[in-house]
């Protein structure tokens, strides 16, 4: 069975932060045509704070992400820093002070990351916003680990289905946010916010290929 350690979540981190840090450019174009053109240099912001913080983080994966998510809600303006570190946070307080997380610690984790992210943006499926990627990679996760799958396959599976909502994205009209004010000139664009949101899902399976612990 695999497992998750704290050097997991590092990789994780480290992963997620050199994938916008190389995307930069695509996520601001992405949130130039429907929003404030910033949430590029807002994720490469607060994912370069975070990694710089890992050195001196505390050695269990719940309080690592928990000191990631106060980083970002600390460090980034906008809507993308209380967002995606109130995710961080919620998988924090659901894995704990747990030294390991299984498969169905981090789905539920996962799932409280999400609930963390309808609690502070109040998006539902189809606003065109970071949860249309998150929502199918949780259920995607928890279909794949009841169906017996490991971790890494299951991970892939949410990391797919991260992408196709994301994809998704595109034909939607935004009803959150900035965006909203385009109405339906928001459609034919994909949201930014889910672009981030499944490269988070699809660095978090590289990590875990790259780490887990058979």
């Amino acid at each position: 069975m695999t497992t998750l350690t704290t050097d997991t979540i590092a990789t994780w981190l480290r992963l997620f932060t050199s994938d916008v840090v190389a995307d930069v450019d695509g996520l601001t174009q992405l949130d130039a045509a429907i929003g404030d053109a910033d949430h590029g240099s807002n994720m490469e912001r607060g994912m370069t704070a975070v990694v710089d913080g890992l050195a001196d983080s505390p050695d269990l994966p719940g309080p690592m992400l928990k000191k990631a998510g106060m980083t970002l809600v600390s460090k980034v303006g906008g809507a993308s820093g209380p967002l995606n570190g109130t995710l961080l946070l919620r998988m924090a307080g659901a894995i704990g002070d747990s030294s390991e997380i299984d498969g169905t610690t981090l789905a539920a984790a996962l799932r409280a990351g999400l609930a963390g992210v309808v609690d502070r943006g109040h998006a539902q499926p189809g606003d065109k916003t970071m949860f249309d990627a998150l929502n199918p990679a949780c259920d995607a996760l928890d279909a794949a680990l009841a169906d017996g799958a490991a971790l890494p396959k299951a991970l892939q599976v949410a990391a797919d289905a991260a992408a196709a909502g994301r994809d998704s994205t595109v034909d939607m009209v935004a009803r959150k946010g900035r965006a909203s004010y385009l109405g339906e000139r928001s459609v034919g664009h994909q949201d930014p916010g889910a672009t981030s949101a499944a490269m988070l899902v699809d660095a978090l399976a590289e990590a875990v290929n790259a780490t887990g612990t058979p």
